[in-house]
């Protein structure tokens, strides 16, 4: 059965020193689509002390993931992971619905919804 977002280990370690140093223990992770960029949809990751009844929630490595129930179906199979480089470290998204990328990799868009393109 495919996952509604995975999170990474990598990913979950960094979350939660986020958390820390931010004093957002007991938050959950929202993980969301937001329109823009130059392929019409984004990603959001942030931060909410609470849920609401249109949400989903995910447990993973002891951290409650929330996803809006209209982002189910484009998020669905999505990973979430935390990479190093030379030039520093951030989250990575990989979303198996995406059909189309920008070049400057921060917004797609999918078959079922193709959001609001805007300049990068």
């Amino acid at each position: 059965m495919t996952q509604l977002v995975e999170l990474s280990e990598a990913a979950a370690f960094h979350v939660k020193k986020m958390m820390t140093h931010n004093g957002e223990e007991g938050s959950y992770l929202r993980v969301a689509i937001n329109g823009g960029g130059c392929s019409g949809l984004t990603y959001g990751l942030g931060f909410e002390k609470e849920q609401t009844d249109k949400d989903q929630i995910l447990q993973q490595h002891g951290i409650e993931i929330i996803v809006a129930n209209e982002d189910v179906d484009i998020l669905k199979g999505t990973q979430v992971d935390y990479k190093e480089s030379l030039m520093g470290g951030g989250f990575t998204i990989e979303n198996p619905n995406a059909i189309l990328s920008c070049g400057c990799g921060t917004s797609f868009r999918t078959e079922k919804r193709v959001g609001t393109p805007s300049d990068c």
